[in-house]
């Protein structure tokens, strides 16, 4: 009985190597005609043929390029000294190594950024209570979150919600508790809206919202009018000291005209 062939190490054509290689026949003929990967054989007909050798070094050629080698420096590689090319080897390992850690923190983050995008905050009920305070209810971030979901603000939150820290909320949350101090403060001592002074606290108003979104003063105009006549924010204005809702929302329009706009015309944009 004849001994049969292994088909493994048979010679094949120019598209089965290009399947195999997870490559064009074009790319293959490019690679022939540079002199990258030469076929070793020819069929009767003139075909090219790859060799299990030819394979290999396809193979090799393949991965080089998927780490971003040129083509020219694949070549200076696959044909250097034994010891050189383990050498680069190892190098391009470590290369690799390093883009699949790169890669893996990008994968991370797209976690982080669809939690914040579903939850709104990082952080457990426990921990909200923590950082925002006794009063604070771990339910008002799905609540903002079905009333505003849809929006491109809300896009921007989460963004920049999924890479805080308990301790950037903390930083934040401090910010808005020194401002409501002296918001209480001004409207307790009679201080005109339309003064410098309301000028200096819209300002610093408007800036506490863009650490959640991007707040033009057309927008700040709209906010401004929520806060006066949506209950719960009203409320909340209130309890800091009573007149504080309308007083803000008097402050944000004659900030708005101080620069130039017309709060009657403010669009949300």
């Amino acid at each position: 009985m004849s001994e049969r062939s292994d088909p493994a190490q048979e010679p094949v054509t120019v598209g089965r190597a290009a399947s195999l290689a997870g490559v064009t026949v074009r790319t293959l003929h490019h690679w022939d005609e540079i002199g990258l990967v030469h076929p070793s054989g020819r069929s009767p007909a003139g075909y090219r043929l790859y060799t299990a050798a030819d394979l290999s070094r396809l193979h090799r050629v393949v991965v080089h390029r998927e780490l971003g080698l040129s083509l020219e420096e694949t070549a200076r590689l696959l044909d250097a000294p034994p010891e050189e090319s383990a050498d680069a080897l190892l190098h391009q390992r470590d290369r690799l190594r390093a883009r699949i850690d790169r890669l893996q923190g990008m994968a991370d983050a797209l976690d982080r950024l669809a939690e914040a995008r579903e939850s709104g905050l990082l952080l457990s009920a426990e921990d909200q209570v923590a950082v925002f305070g006794r009063d604070w209810n771990p339910d008002w971030a799905q609540q903002a979150r079905t009333r505003w979901g849809h929006t491109e603000q809300w896009a921007q939150y989460t963004e920049r919600a999924a890479e805080r820290t308990a301790d950037d909320w903390r930083r934040i949350t401090a910010g808005v508790e020194a401002f409501n101090a002296d918001l209480a403060e001004a409207v307790r001592s009679g201080i005109d809206p339309g003064s410098e002074r309301a000028h200096t606290l819209a300002e610093r108003h408007r800036a506490s919202i863009a650490e959640y979104f991007d707040c033009t003063r057309s927008m700040h105009v709209i906010i401004g009018r929520m806060y006066a006549e949506d209950p719960g924010f009203r409320d909340h204005l209130e309890s800091l000291e009573p007149g504080t809702a309308d007083w803000l929302r008097t402050a944000i329009d004659a900030n708005a005209r101080h620069h130039g706009l017309d709060p009657d015309t403010a669009t949300w944009g």
